[in-house]
C-alpha cells in the first residue's frame, strides 16, 4: 500500500511539471506580438530611407532574437479536399514552406523541393501552406510530389488562424520554416529568388542547396525520432 501511495504521488508530481514546462513555452504567436509593432516601424522607416541593409539587420535580427527557439502555435488548416487538420497532427520534424499562388517561384524551387522531400519523406513532413483560396491552392498543387502535403488558409473565412496571421505579414512570403518534432522553431529562412532569365539548372541546384541545408539542420531532431520509434517498436 505504501509503496502504491508513493507511486502515485510521484505521478502526480511529474504531471505538475510536465504541465510547468508546457505552459512555459515560449510560443510563436506570444513573442511575435510583443515586438511586431517595434520591428514593423524600424522596418518601414529603413525601407522608407532605402536602407536595405539596415532593413535586412532588423529582419534577421528579428528572426535571431525574437522567433528561434518558440513554438509553432498548434493553429487549424485546410487540405485542398477541404478537410480541416490542426497543425499537431504532423508529428514528425517539418520543412514548412508559407507561401502564396502570386508568389511566383524561380524555376528550380518546386523541382528541388520534390526531390528532396521524395529523398527524405519519410522521415521529415514537408508541408507547404498556402495563404490564400481553396480554388488557388488546389491548382498550385498540382506541380507538386506525393510526399509533399499541400494545406491553406483562406484568411476570409478562418478566423481560427487570427494568432499567427503575423506567419504571413511579419515575415512575408514566401518564408521557410524549420521545426523539429515539437513545433520548436529552429531557423527561418527565405527562399532563394532569382532573376527571371535565370538557367533552370542554376535556379535547381541552389534551390536544392538550400532545401539540403534546411535537412541537415533538422538531422538531430531526426534522429531523436528514429530512436524513439525504434523504443516504441520494442515494447510492442
Amino acid at each position: 500500500m505504501r509503496i502504491k501511495l508513493l507511486l502515485l504521488i510521484f505521478l502526480i508530481s511529474f504531471a505538475g511539471i510536465s504541465q510547468e514546462e508546457i505552459e512555459a513555452k515560449p510560443m510563436f504567436s506570444q513573442e511575435i506580438t510583443k515586438n511586431i509593432n517595434t520591428y514593423v516601424k524600424k522596418s518601414q522607416l529603413a525601407y522608407h530611407d532605402k536602407d536595405y541593409a539596415r532593413a535586412d539587420f532588423l529582419y534577421d535580427s528579428l528572426v535571431q532574437n525574437v522567433i528561434l527557439n518558440t513554438y509553432l502555435d498548434n493553429f487549424k488548416v485546410k487540405k485542398c479536399s477541404g478537410k480541416e487538420i490542426e497543425m499537431s497532427k504532423f508529428e514528425k520534424p517539418m520543412i514548412l514552406l508559407s507561401t502564396a499562388s502570386w508568389c511566383t517561384p524561380s524555376s528550380g524551387t518546386i523541382p528541388a523541393l520534390n526531390e528532396i522531400a521524395n529523398t527524405f519523406g519519410n522521415n521529415i513532413d514537408f508541408v507547404v501552406l498556402y495563404w490564400d483560396t481553396k480554388e488557388n491552392a488546389k491548382k498550385a498543387s498540382k506541380e507538386f510530389k506525393k510526399n509533399i502535403q499541400i494545406v491553406y488558409v483562406d484568411e476570409l473565412d478562418n478566423k481560427g488562424a487570427a494568432a499567427v496571421k503575423d506567419m504571413k505579414h511579419s515575415l512575408g512570403l514566401p518564408t521557410c520554416f524549420l521545426l523539429d518534432e515539437n513545433k520548436k522553431i529552429i531557423d527561418i529562412r527565405r527562399t532563394v529568388i532569382h532573376p527571371y532569365h535565370t538557367e533552370y539548372a542554376i535556379s535547381y541546384e541552389e534551390n536544392y542547396d538550400a532545401f539540403y541545408a534546411g535537412v541537415q539542420l533538422l538531422k538531430p531532431s531526426i534522429t531523436i525520432q528514429t530512436s524513439l520509434e525504434v523504443i516504441g517498436t520494442d515494447k510492442n
